[in-house]
């Protein structure tokens, strides 16, 4: 489809200045071509001409992934993520256009925070994601090992003392590293061993997926900065539902990357979105999500800061506790 093709140039494009006339673009493209968010929109009596700043675009519960197939357009599905949910929880769908670009959105915001992916060795611990089809956390992992240039890359399972005695050559030779890991992973690892990995970039990626209780960020990072000796443990922020992600280079402070902003609405009145309070859930709006839909309501619960930056302050009741994240913070 032509009209994708030039959509994402402008997304890969984006600076502060553009954001918000292409969120608006795309809520009046989706509105007219996605027959669930239009639906959406129509049941809330919106009238999309009077939309006029991204505050005012409605945000689809997220909830509708796990029950309708969100597209724009008419399409097949290449390829179709799925969040990992609880056991017998009904999980979310997103429906995937083209896998490569996701992939391409996956690298640039990696390139807008830590360089080039290429630049690093790639380690993934990543157990229970692995052990499952169509994690999109994985698929992005996956990529990443494929492009580093180093042949070491690779996912970690279950051999922790293999990892560890990569992680020894690679300081040792002062090469960039990437440790990326489920939050349970990194902890079952800090459980066993006292690392020096002062230069390497250790990234949890939060979930405990049952295997332990679930902990404040803050408790976790404390173990993990002990154990590894580590000055800070970097977050990333994503989900199934979205293309784009934030990251934090400490304490779980987020910064969105290029495509994606993140709004707090009132908890009591779900319509009311501003930044202007305190605390509340957390509205994303994702500009690489143009196949499916870029305005996402979340059941995370947190703060957004003047500059854009955000944290996560929890979940909302009666929510599945998202695979990707932790419950609190």
């Amino acid at each position: 489809m032509e009209i994708f093709k030039s959509l994402y140039e402008r997304v890969f494009s984006l600076t502060s200045e553009t954001f918000e006339t292409l969120a608006l673009e795309l809520f009046n493209f989706q509105y007219k071509h996605n027959p669930v968010y239009g639906a959406y929109v129509d049941n809330l009596t919106v009238k999309p001409e009077l939309v006029t700043s991204m505050t005012q675009i409605p945000f689809l519960p997220i909830e509708l992934f796990k029950r309708h197939e969100i597209k724009t357009g008419s399409w097949k599905s290449t390829e179709v993520f799925e969040s990992s949910g609880t056991t017998g929880a009904v999980t979310s769908r997103h429906h995937v256009f083209d896998g490569e670009y996701y992939l391409r959105s996956c690298r640039q915001i990696f390139k807008e925070f830590y360089g080039p992916v290429e630049d690093y060795t790639i380690l993934a611990l990543l157990p229970s994601y692995l052990e499952r089809e169509n994690s999109s956390l994985v698929y992005m992992a996956r990529d990443f090992i494929n492009r580093s240039h180093d042949s070491r890359s690779g996912f970690f399972l279950n051999d922790q003392e293999a990892l560890v005695r990569l992680l020894a050559e690679l300081q040792d030779e002062r090469k960039p590293t990437l440790l990326l890991g489920v939050t349970f992973g990194l902890l079952d690892l800090a459980e066993h061993h006292q690392l020096d990995l002062k230069g390497v970039i250790i990234m949890e990626t939060g979930g405990m997926k049952g295997r332990r209780k679930e902990m404040v960020r803050s408790e976790v990072h404390e173990i993990l900065t002990s154990a590894f000796g580590a000055e800070a443990i970097h977050s990333e922020y994503g989900m199934t539902e979205l293309f784009s992600q934030a990251y934090s280079k400490g304490w779980g402070i987020f910064t969105p990357g290029s495509s994606i902003r993140v709004f707090t609405r009132d908890v009591n009145d779900p319509l009311h979105v501003s930044n202007d309070l305190r605390s509340g859930g957390l509205n994303v709006i994702d500009l690489a999500n143009i196949h499916s839909c870029c305005f996402v309501e979340t059941k995370d619960i947190g703060k957004v800061y003047e500059n854009g930056d955000f944290e996560v302050l929890g979940r909302m009741d009666n929510s599945d506790i998202r695979g990707c994240n932790l419950m609190l913070v």
